[in-house]
């Protein structure tokens, strides 16, 4: 619809025209139940907003995204619905100074996770909604000013069916069979936020008592559907909520202003979770039905964390528009890791931010869609595709290293003085800026405009000049960046120097910190220091950059990686060995040599974790076609080897399990998969419970082992939610071309499937073992995608262009015809071209790869 896709100067003109003092909504949702009128199943929505206007006489228009409105009425004046909606907007003229509009519409229920969410519980029935509207799908239930910037105090009121509670952002009573909700602070539409159905609900408080004496008392509330309670540890997420609650409020000085704060995981979520004030949403995959590492428990404490920042990052403070969406989620990435070090048990959570945070970075940043981290967001489209590696993961970096520049204390000053000056406000770059350059003394704009204002990632290269007596004659740091984005930056680094002790192991023994500018920094420090084994640079991870080796550390690391005793620096090492992977600089089949001499002695269960993600993707993307069978023969011996070998019942021995049966593909290696399964096989201490199960049969199936009658069975043993999910994966996973034509048409052709089971088909359809099966539907693919974009919802629109890409079809035809398509769709979507050139950017990537590792072979 052309009046779907918000522009950012229509919604600057709107701001300009328009204040908005309050909204009252009232949902009817008892037709969530019981048979459906009709397709698409509907719901009553009525809202009122109090606005008012700059210039009297003006027009201007509300935002509704609905099947139907049955009636308009603009300062007590009744519209005609069919004049005034077009179904996206609702025509307003001849504004009053203060004005009030009342619309009464029929809203659909989504199957995608936009708007009011409706889901059908398989296991009993039971029907559950929730609402997410990141970056503007609020207009999908109520009408509204659908732009960050028009902040306002809202009242919901919910009809439900019977037996149901209903949650909203403030704090809510039954009454006469309506459920009515405090009104709010002002805040954006974004983050209202509706839950309702017999979820299982369960409560706890949080008190702190300030140093003048005044008591916050905060109602805590944790929420999952009944199918998940027996599994809920609803203890831990108020343990991480409350040393959260606690470190913001030592650091920020700022009492938590939204009154309760309750946390739903809900299904078939898109996103981790939503910082929807007072009444937090999450995926329910946090709630884990089997056995995980702590490596899950840890990202799960981030996630929370994360989220209760932005009550202050986001919620309290809100970016003008969606240009500075970094004003809060890189805030918000950067916080959730600073809290989880200091006020959680997970104190290493700095490892798995440089390990596994930093790769979506770097990933996103080489992209040809890159872009600044404030970026330049014309409309919605460009907004919903900036929820990326940058804005979120290289944001976070970039503050880690702002921190290390200005200095902790002078960082958190600057945020509670942003935090007082702007509260229910809108900012931009300069107000954050500001209030730093205060707290620091420094100025902030050269910083801003090399580290916030361009694009792209510097790579940082030591090199070691020794003297006669094999000392450090001169160790100096080259920086580089890519023709495309030929950007030096500054960058406050520690080089670390490393050698090998009597008893073998790598161990620092000089640190310097220092400023990189420019193209080559010497390190003066550390002249005449001991010949280095191994030369670290942005050793302890202080900024965002590409480390790269000199010789005798490469050639260290080859023989001695795992000798390395400090996990960060181990952390690090394997991090820039990976990016020197994907970068075609090391060959695939060296790096998963790495991986099997040195992975087994990884401490760090999320550094493990990633290294087995890494090294099945250096086979799948970036080995030598010819060199892949000989290297899944290696990766499931050695993965297989070390599973017997951990220590029984061992969070590594369910890792490395989980590894065995990704890179399975051998008939002794599928028939020991089958007989754990069937209970013939076992290896000491490993559980295989229900979710472990699922992971064994996705390769049986993959490779034509475990047929449909298998997983029918599977399914009728876990008949649940996840049950479905996981048997839908299996199922489309199986090698047969109408397996791949009827997972194709669901998909492509049909919008029957929810979100949760398009996304769990598309990840079942694409196997690396089944290229020549899948290659048909390269073809069919760049046929397709135009129309797709075009019809289906933008988040199903992402999931099939993303997923469906042929990137396993990894010939130069493929590039050919990307290029291809990409030149005859010149006037595509924008955002619909920036995924295909991010599919294509890959393919490419692989391809480079895979030439290097050839070469390789050929030495």
């Amino acid at each position: 619809m052309p009046g779907e896709n918000l522009s950012r100067d229509e919604a600057r003109e709107r701001a300009a025209l328009l204040s908005v003092d309050g909204y009252d909504v009232a949902l009817d949702l008892r037709s969530a139940v019981g048979d459906g009128d009709g397709e698409p199943r509907t719901f009553r929505s009525v809202t009122t907003i109090r606005f008012r206007c700059d210039e009297p006489g003006a027009s201007s228009f509300a935002d509704l995204i609905a099947p139907g409105v049955t009636a308009v009425s603009l300062n007590g004046q009744d519209l005609d619905p069919s004049e005034v909606f077009d179904g996206s907007r609702i025509t307003l003229e001849d504004l009053a100074a203060e004005n009030e509009l009342t619309v009464d519409a029929r809203c659909a229920y989504s199957r995608t996770g936009e708007g009011m969410h409706r889901f059908v519980d398989p296991e009993d029935g039971e029907v559950y909604l929730y609402t997410q509207y990141e970056p503007a799908d609020a207009r999908r239930v109520y009408a509204n000013f659908e732009q960050p910037d028009l902040k306002a105090p809202y009242r919901f009121e919910v009809r439900a069916p019977e037996g149901w509670t209903v949650w909203s952002n403030g704090a809510g009573e039954l009454t006469d069979g309506v459920w009515r909700f405090a009104e709010t602070k002002p805040i954006s539409t974004y983050i209202t936020c509706v839950v309702a159905g017999p979820y299982h609900y369960v409560t706890d408080s949080y008190t702190r008592v300030f140093e003048d004496g005044t008591k916050l008392e905060i109602p805590l509330g944790a929420l999952c559907r009944k199918g998940l309670a027996p599994y809920f540890d609803a203890d831990d997420v108020f343990l991480v909520t409350k040393q959260g609650l606690d470190f913001f409020h030592d650091h920020f000085d700022y009492p938590y202003p939204f009154g309760k704060y309750d946390q739903a995981f809900v299904p078939e979520y898109n996103l981790g979770a939503m910082e929807n004030p007072g009444l937090v949403t999450f995926r329910e995959e946090y709630i884990f039905r089997g056995k995980v590492t702590q490596a899950s428990y840890e990202a799960r404490a981030n996630v929370i964390l994360h989220e209760m920042a932005h009550m202050w990052f986001g919620d309290l403070v809100t970016m003008e528009w969606w240009d500075d969406l970094w004003l809060k989620e890189s805030f918000a990435d950067f916080m959730g890791t600073f809290a989880n070090v200091g006020a959680t048990r997970f104190t290493d959570a700095w490892i798995t931010f440089a390990n596994r945070r930093k790769a979506w970075a770097y990933r996103a940043d080489q992209l040809p869609s890159t872009h600044p981290i404030t970026a330049d967001i014309r409309d919605l489209q460009d907004a919903k595709l900036n929820f990326d590696g940058i804005t979120y993961a290289k944001g976070a970096s970039v503050l880690k290293q702002l921190v290390a520049y200005v200095g902790q204390d002078a960082f958190l000053e600057g945020a509670r003085r942003y935090f007082k000056r702007n509260a229910y406000g809108n900012t931009r770059l300069g107000d954050l800026l500001s209030v730093l350059g205060e707290t620091s003394g420094r100025d902030m704009t050269v910083w801003a405009r090399s580290w916030l204002q361009t694009a792209g990632v510097n790579s940082l290269t030591p090199q070691v000049l020794l003297d006669a007596g094999s000392r450090v004659a001169e160790l100096a740091v080259v920086q580089e960046a890519p023709e495309s984005h030929p950007e030096e930056r500054p960058h406050r680094i520690a080089v670390g120097l490393y050698r090998r002790t009597p008893e073998g192991a790598l161990e620092r023994y000089a640190r310097v910190e220092t400023d990189v500018e420019g193209p080559r920094t010497v390190v003066a420090e550390l002249a005449g220091a001991e010949a280095p084994d191994l030369v670290l640079v942005n050793d302890d991870d202080l900024t965002y950059c590409k480390i790269r080796f000199d010789e005798t550390s490469l050639a260290t690391l080859r023989e001695r990686l795992g000798a390395l005793t400090d996990p960060l620096a181990r952390a690090l090492c394997w991090s820039a060995l990976w990016n020197m992977t994907r970068d075609a600089l090391l060959p695939a089949r060296e790096f998963v040599d790495l991986v099997l001499r040195f992975a087994g002695r990884e401490s760090d269960i999320g550094v493990l974790q990633m290294l087995h993600a890494w090294a099945n993707s250096a086979l799948v993307h970036y080995a030598a076609p010819g060199w892949r069978a000989a290297g899944e023969e290696l990766l499931a011996e050695g993965a297989l080897r070390e599973l017997r070998a951990a220590e029984p019942a061992s969070e590594h021995q369910l890792a490395w399990a989980r590894f065995f049966a990704a890179v399975a593909s051998g008939a002794s290696d599928l028939a020991l998969l089958k007989g754990l399964l069937d209970g013939d096989e076992s290896v000491e201490g490993l559980e295989v419970d229900q979710e472990l199960r699922w992971a064994f049969l996705e390769p049986l199936a993959a490779h034509g082992v475990a047929d449909e009658q298998a997983l029918v069975a599977e399914l009728a043993r876990d008949d649940t939610a996840s049950g479905k999910r996981h048997q839908v994966r299996c199922l489309a996973a199986r090698p047969s071309a109408a397996v791949k034509a009827q997972a194709w048409a669901q998909v492509v052709e049909s919008d029957a499937l929810s979100n949760a089971l398009v996304e769990a088909t598309i990840a079942g359809f694409d196997q690396p073992s089944q290229r020549d099966l899948t290659a048909p539907y390269a073809e069919k693919y760049f046929a397709a995608i135009e129309r797709v974009w075009r019809e289906r919802s933008i988040q199903i629109g992402m999931d099939v262009v993303r997923g469906l890409f042929p990137g396993f079809q990894d010939r130069r035809e493929t590039l050919d015809a990307t290029d291809t398509w990409l030149r005859a769709h010149a006037d595509a979507a924008p955002a619909l071209r920036r995924l295909v050139l991010e599919s294509r950017d890959d393919l490419a990537r692989s391809l480079r790869a895979q030439a290097c590792d050839a070469e390789a072979a050929d030495h």
